[in-house]
């Protein structure tokens, strides 16, 4: 069975940090944008660690491009309700409440409990997730312009 690094990442709007745990309390730990060029920065990055199990909260729209991204590198991905990394950093009596501290704890996490591996939807689900999508949004801005247009026309 091969040995993985743990990694967790703490996903914000803007930027994200990393935190790779290296046995007993040792850890290393970089921020990265949370953009296409942050994303390609971190797997640059984590190429010295080997094999990562990487393990982050699921934060919908801040998560998911990084996680899929990471998956589709061929990363081992974990995707984890925050209530559970929430419960565990109690369990820990933790009380760091920082952006780093919180990517340890997630790499600890990940380390002492081995989350189930997460996996996107296919590529041609994706595409048509984001054409349905694409679609809804232009729908509603259609009914805006009709209800600017009938409040105009009064």
């Amino acid at each position: 069975m091969q040995i993985l690094t743990p990694v967790g990442i703490d996903v914000a709007s803007q930027k994200f940090d990393v935190a790779v745990w290296k046995g007993k309390a040792a850890y290393k730990f970089k921020a990265f944008s949370n953009t296409p060029k942050g994303f390609d920065a971190l797997k640059k990055w984590l190429e010295p660690f080997g094999d990562c199990h990487i393990c982050m909260e699921a934060t919908g729209a801040y998560s998911e491009p990084l996680s899929t991204f990471l998956a589709d590198a061929g990363y081992a991905v974990s995707v984890e309700n925050p209530a559970r990394i929430k419960s565990f950093c109690c369990s820990e009596l933790s009380r760091n409440k920082t952006d780093k501290g919180d990517a340890r704890m997630i790499a600890r996490y990940c380390k002492l409990h081995a989350p189930v591996l997460w996996q996107p939807l296919p590529l041609n689900e994706r595409k048509l997730k984001a054409l349905v999508n694409r679609l809804i949004n232009l729908q509603e801005m259609k009914q805006m312009e009709e209800n600017r247009l009938e409040t105009a026309s009064r």
